[in-house]
């Protein structure tokens, strides 16, 4: 079976965790949310792979959507072989509700281009609730 990429069994990528911040310096006054996510992808596959890159996309609840796609994941290019993993985090940052979903791509020892999908996940802002006086 050929394809220009495929989905390699055994090699996952989950979302392990999702922080949320409010406000700060450095958080324009338009986007005062920040999402940090914690990744991990697993190869659990009988190849090595190298990952090379990456695809985000996030839709906003306010209907807009942001497609982030670039080479390196945090400026590596990780190289797995069978029970390794790799483990990061990255953020967001965002004014409305919003839903992220990605991918990311690489190639197998045999030069086989691969990738692994991430499941999506919501980006939601708590409620403030009403403030102590």
């Amino acid at each position: 079976m050929s394809c220009p990429s495929c989905e390699l069994p055994g090699l996952t990528a989950r979302l392990d965790r999702l922080v949320h911040h409010h406000g700060g310096a450095s958080l324009p006054p338009d986007k005062p949310h920040a999402f940090v996510y914690h990744i991990t992808i697993t190869n659990a596959s009988d190849r090595t792979v190298t990952l090379l890159g990456r695809k985000w996309v996030v839709v906003h609840a306010d209907g807009t959507r942001l497609v982030i796609e670039g080479d390196k994941i945090v400026g590596e290019t990780p190289r797995l072989a069978p029970g390794e993993r790799f483990s990061y985090n990255s953020y967001h940052v965002t004014g409305t509700d919003a839903m992220a979903h990605g991918s990311f791509h690489g190639v197998d020892e045999l030069g086989r281009k691969i990738h692994v999908m991430l499941p999506p996940f919501d980006l939601v802002i708590p409620n403030a609730g009403p403030c102590d006086i």
